[in-house]
Order: structure tokens, then C-alpha cells, then sequence
């Protein structure tokens, strides 16, 4: 037995019977609808000759021969042939893309506590600074400091 194929028409052979039967159908609809109208317009005349005092046409009768044949003829409706709607084409949504607006940043030193608490903030160039002041602090509390560098938003 072939491996993921069932027997059977395929979708593409269900689609095409599918079409051809609304086809069929429609064709119909539109002869039964010609049909109808056809004997309504007969009646409608028959019944206004009848009241003129005329006799009514007989539809089976061969009409008079005038120069215009073609008016009394009866119409035939041409087939009216569908026209496939193309798909809309859809615009891509575009993507708005926001300018990332650029922080200057800053380099700084900082003393902190045991608790990440700042003590003291100095600028880039007064490292040495920086040092002596967390030196100091060790020795005056007997507690733990220490320095960083960090980075800050330029004000």
C-alpha cells in the first residue's frame, strides 16, 4: 500500500466536478428565468389585445413578415461570463522605527559602602583622588568600602 496516498479522486479532481456541477446549475437557473419571463410578456400581450377588442397573437404563428425582423424576434440573452476578481494586494505595514536618541555618558568613580550605598562621586581624571578618600574611610570606620567605575547620563 502506497505510503500517505489514500484511493480515490483527488481534491483537485472533487474541486473541478464541484465547478462544473454550480456551472451546470447556473445555466439552468437562467434558461428557467428566460423561460418565465417569456410567458409573462406573451400573456401581458394576449390580455391587451383581448381588451382592444383584438385578437390575441398566437405565439406558434409565424409573425408578419415587416422590415423589422429583428424587433420581433425574440432576444437571446448572451452568456454572461464571470470575471475572476484579482486578489487586492495588500501594502506591507511599514515599520516605524523610532530614532534612539543618544545619551552622552559619563565615566565616574564611586566609594561605596558594604551596603552598594554611594559614599562619594569623583569625575574620570581624579582617580588618585578617589583612592586616597576611600583609604581614608577604611581606616576612620573600620568598615568595608571600595570603588568603581560606573558610567552616568551626562547632564
Amino acid at each position: 500500500m502506497a505510503r500517505g496516498r489514500k484511493a480515490g479522486p483527488t481534491r483537485l479532481d472533487l474541486r473541478r466536478q464541484g465547478e462544473a456541477a454550480e456551472a451546470r446549475e447556473g445555466e439552468e437557473v437562467e434558461k428557467d428565468d428566460d423561460e418565465e419571463k417569456d410567458e409573462d410578456d406573451e400573456d401581458e400581450d394576449d390580455e391587451e389585445a383581448e381588451a382592444d377588442g383584438e385578437e390575441a397573437a398566437d405565439p406558434e404563428a409565424e409573425p408578419a413578415e415587416d422590415d423589422d425582423d429583428d424587433e420581433d424576434a425574440p432576444k437571446k440573452k448572451k452568456k454572461v461570463v464571470k470575471k475572476k476578481k484579482e486578489p487586492a494586494v495588500k501594502k506591507t505595514p511599514v515599520k516605524r522605527t523610532r530614532a534612539v536618541k543618544e545619551v552622552r555618558m559619563k565615566a565616574v568613580w564611586i566609594v561605596f559602602d558594604n551596603g552598594n550605598k554611594r559614599i562619594e562621586t569623583f569625575p574620570y581624571a581624579q582617580k588618585a583622588d578617589a583612592e586616597l578618600f576611600l583609604a581614608a574611610k577604611i581606616e576612620e570606620k573600620k568598615a568595608t568600602f571600595f570603588l568603581q567605575l560606573v558610567k552616568e547620563a551626562l547632564d
